[in-house]
């Protein structure tokens, strides 16, 4: 799909939208005009009829008949009219027009009609009025009823309406026009924060990221947002791409150091000969490396497969965290045996929670046995079980050496060790805790521990209860 301009889009939007105005202006003023034009038309032909009827007078006959004064004759020389008395003889007719004949006049209450003749259009008013014959004889006089139609040409009110309408029309395509070149400019003046905030995200690399959004991005409410999102998935990529980094950083140093141990051992056996004994005790300490090899590969992949699940679930578990922490201290309770360690449990009566049965024990395993790893010979390593009515909390607590306060802020880092000696004698990868952090995190629950140097310290999970 081929790129397009936002700020054309946006200005032919809005021209569109004035253009529809300015019709719709147009057709108003068209309406608005031909209502003003042809009422001050029609109270023009209403006076000149009246006028024309006030010309009617007494003929000064033996049979007492109507008569035009001429004064008619000063009326524009291309109206038309005719004036009748009640038996409909014609008292006088302008010289362009025969009258309407026999045509049926369709004529509206008001008193106006439309008439054709010689191709132009006239609009005529017909007026009903009484003359008085003899006004000084006994009795008031004789009454003469006269009728009077009058009508003009329309061409010139047509012309006029055309005209208004036209400057109409023009001043709106104009103001269209000049509308359209302020919105264009206006628009690439306005989006210039946003060309800003852009160019400093695309500056932004694996190799530099350094995104220093403009002061104008920051206070235009609009862009606030988006410059806050930007900063906040930014940092969030830099700081992943940075622990993704180091975790392959510590991982090749992991694996390095434990393949030069591995040929140390092998190396050691070669360098002169050697018993029987001292070959199968230079393999035992070979296969141990490799061992080591192997939980420290094997625990990378727990921990890959941990974190790359989907974080939208779409499977639901309903394993019971007692169940796991009593199968769990079972397979322990060996190494408690040799350490003369005790493990005591503390279980709640309903414990369900939304996480795969294998990684709720692996979080128990790991809990437990770095509890037992780090507690005195003959002391006792306290697990509970306890349900809430939000969630459910599991609590490892030990009496053994504690974590130094410099160290508690690191303890779920990967590779990440309070006693870098600590190798063959623990079998320790500073991989448990971060394991522990990925399934706690991927089950939108909180892992916290606190601790006192010489005390022991106290595992604290919590999972929370889907809502119904």
């Amino acid at each position: 799909m081929s790129p397009y301009s936002l700020t054309r889009r946006l200005v032919i939007a809005v021209l569109l939208v004035e253009l529809l105005s300015a019709v719709a202006l147009t057709g108003l003023a068209l309406v608005y005009e031909r209502h003003t034009q042809f009422h001050a038309f029609d109270i023009m032909l209403r006076g000149r009829a009246y006028s024309l009827l006030g010309a009617v007078q007494d003929a000064e006959d033996t049979a007492d008949n109507l008569m035009l004064d001429g004064t008619e004759h000063s009326l524009p020389v291309k109206d038309i009219y005719e004036v009748r008395d009640a038996s409909g003889r014609i008292l006088g007719r302008s010289g362009n027009w025969n009258g309407p004949g026999d045509k049926t006049l369709k004529i509206n209450n008001d008193g106006f009609f439309q008439i054709r003749i010689k191709g132009k259009h006239y609009r005529a008013i017909q007026v009903q009025g009484v003359r008085i014959v003899d006004p000084g004889d006994k009795g008031g006089g004789i009454p003469r009823h006269v009728t009077v139609v009058y009508g003009s040409e329309t061409e010139h009110v047509w012309d006029v309406i055309t005209d208004a309408v036209q400057f109409y029309a023009i001043a709106s395509l104009l103001l269209l026009a000049i509308s359209g070149v302020l919105m264009f400019w206006l628009l690439n003046r306005g989006l210039d924060p946003l060309r800003e905030l852009a160019a400093a995200a695309a500056v932004v690399s694996v190799n530099s990221w350094e995104f220093a959004p403009s002061e104008r991005a920051r206070q235009i409410k609009e862009l606030a947002p988006l410059t806050g999102a930007l900063e906040i998935v930014l940092d969030g990529l830099r700081r992943s791409f940075m622990q993704q980094h180091q975790f392959v950083s510590d991982a090749a140093h992991e694996l390095k150091t434990a393949v030069a141990v591995a040929k140390s051992s092998v190396q050691l056996l070669t360098m002169k000969h050697r018993t029987a004994t001292e070959y199968e005790a230079g393999l035992e300490r070979c296969q141990a490396d490799c061992e080591r090899m192997e939980e420290i590969v094997a625990k990378m992949l727990t921990l890959a497969r941990v974190e790359s699940q989907d974080e939208s679930k779409t499977v639901s578990y309903t394993t019971n965290l007692n169940d796991c922490v009593g199968v769990v201290a079972e397979q322990l309770a060996t190494v408690a045996q040799e350490k003369r360690l005790r493990i005591s449990i503390v279980e709640s009566e309903v414990a369900i929670v939304d996480v795969a049965a294998e990684q709720l024990q692996l979080l128990c395993s790991n809990l437990i046995l770095n509890a037992l790893q780090h507690s005195v010979e003959g002391a006792e390593v306290r697990v509970a079980v306890q349900a809430h009515s939000h969630s459910v909390e599991l609590r490892v607590e030990d009496d053994g050496s504690g974590i130094d306060p410099q160290v508690l802020p690191h303890v779920f880092d990967r590779f990440y060790r309070s006693d870098p000696s600590r190798s063959r004698k623990t079998g320790g990868t500073g991989l448990g805790l971060a394991i522990c952090k990925a399934i706690v995190s991927k089950a939108r629950g909180s892992i916290d521990i606190t601790s006192e140097l010489g005390r022991g310290a106290i595992v604290t999970v919590r999972f929370p209860l889907e809502e119904n």
